[in-house]
């Protein structure tokens, strides 16, 4: 078993990078994450509140990947995960310096500029790379997206509710704060697509990477004008409404600047809807903050003409984790060979050459706490601590509690008593997890330290260090 474990989380390192020919250019990549959009809030996955006519649009031409996950359900530690292909506890960014679930302004803490991110593998291929949007790893100039692989960064450092008295929610260029607070600006998503747009047409003529993590639709809710009261959710839909709006800006830019076919578009989200009222993780159970699949399962739509077939659908399971291994596959980029990484390479998934699962097992973590385990349809709750969590815990889970999620997609049926070798081969994975990337209070042996610094350094007006 430890050997498989192994053996899945260096999978990446053994598929040859033999992608990108010699004379075919390096596709370009733009990655858009959403801050707590839900499993069904857009059309491809069965929304019929919110009209998302680009999304539809992009799926018919793409694929939608309808087992894709966050690692985790909350900011801080899903994004350090898309960063580096890594659980969030293998690089200690499942929980902050308070013992918290997010990072909040004037940390101590942040992601190992050790690390290895997707920007970092692709800059060392020449790409221009850019992150516009949230960051939510660190405010420290050591933890910033400029020290992480981007060229240049535009965005909010933190959520959309972390507005305080000492700092406030800046808007930061680079390390500078141009804006003191834009918690309650209704332009944040235009001003993100309007950067993103001229980074598109500026960059066209080289392979570039564009990383956009909206803030929408992250509380409080800020739809720009020409949204509001557009939609039939209220502020929530409205905005989500003007995501899709500006999905069409950036596929309009791809195709004015004639690189449509040399780009792949990927969009996600971060974790499930917080909401109960508006957003929707149907026809999952659960939400933000929870281990059930509408707290980490999120839709997923790629694009890339010519490339990925049309129209299509994958059921394998697919993560979050998954996207620096692929990107570097597809660029011909280079793995780190010195640490493990726990994505694989989708690409022949993304492709439709491959019809079968390319990871065996799937952990679902809640901050510090494993709580449930993946492996084909079958997912293993191998129980929860008590106490009250930061987050709350996936209710109604008593221990070793089974679904057959290809069955029962809201998880209502527990089939452990009837299901007793399924139970003990996801006991078998918990326990490999467990001494690997640790649970609760137990370390495990594969954890790497996150960023630390013994002084705060938050973006504030007037300071540029």
């Amino acid at each position: 078993m430890k050997k498989r474990l192994f053996l899945l989380s260096t999978l990446c390192f053994l598929i040859p990078f033999s992608f990108i020919s010699a004379k075919e250019k390096r596709p370009n990549v733009i990655l858009v994450f959403c801050d707590d959009l839900g499993y069904g809030d857009i059309g491809p996955f069965g929304s019929k509140t919110h009209a998302t006519p680009v999304l539809d649009q992009m799926a018919k031409e793409g694929m939608c990947l309808t087992d894709f996950y966050s690692t985790c359900p909350v900011c801080t530690p899903s994004r350090a995960s898309l960063m580096t292909g890594c659980y969030p506890r293998r690089i200690n960014m499942h929980v902050d310096e308070k013992n918290l679930c997010v990072l909040f302004p004037a940390a101590r803490k942040g992601l190992n500029p050790n690390e290895i991110t997707i920007a970092e593998i692709l800059k060392n291929e020449e790409y221009r790379t850019m992150c516009i949007g949230k960051w939510h790893l660190g405010d420290h100039p050591d933890f910033m997206p400029t020290n992480q692989g981007f060229d240049s960064y535009f965005g909010i450092p933190y959520s959309n509710d972390m507005n305080r008295k000492q700092v406030p929610l800046p808007l930061v260029r680079d390390l500078t704060v141009i804006r003191d607070s834009v918690q309650r600006d209704d332009t944040i998503t235009e001003q993100y697509t309007k950067e993103a747009v001229k980074f598109i047409k500026a960059s066209s003529d080289e392979p570039f990477f564009l990383y956009l993590p909206h803030t929408a639709v992250h509380l409080p809710l800020v739809p720009g004008k020409k949204f509001k009261n557009s939609s039939k959710d209220g502020a929530y839909g409205d905005w989500v409404q003007e995501i899709d709006w500006s999905m069409g800006e950036l596929l309009k830019a791809v195709k004015s600047e004639g690189i449509d076919d040399q780009t792949l578009i990927l969009f996600t989200s971060d974790n499930g809807s917080a909401r109960e009222k508006q957003g929707s993780n149907l026809p999952l159970r659960g939400r933000k903050g929870r281990t059930d699949e509408g707290g980490m399962r999120v839709p997923c739509v790629v694009r890339w003409p010519g490339k990925i077939p049309s129209g299509t659908k994958s059921n394998l399971i697919t993560s979050t984790l998954d996207l620096l291994p692929t990107f570097a596959a597809i660029s011909g980029g280079e793995m780190p060979n010195d640490r493990t990484i726990d994505g694989v390479n989708i690409w022949p998934i993304l492709s439709g050459k491959e019809k079968s699962n390319v990871r065996d097992v799937f952990f679902y973590y809640q901050m510090d706490q494993l709580q449930a385990v993946r492996s084909g349809n079958w997912k293993l709750f191998v129980g929860m601590e008590s106490k009250k969590r930061n987050w709350g815990k996936s209710e109604g889970r008593k221990e070793l509690a089974l679904y057959n999620l290809a069955e029962d997609i809201h998880e209502d049926k527990n089939v452990a008593a009837d299901n007793p070798k399924v139970v003990k081969s996801l006991q078998n994975w918990a326990n490999e997890a467990r001494k690997d990337l640790g649970d609760l209070g137990m370390q495990g042996k594969g954890q790497r330290k996150a960023g630390w610094v013994e002084k705060a350094s938050p973006r504030i007006l007037n300071r540029n260090e």
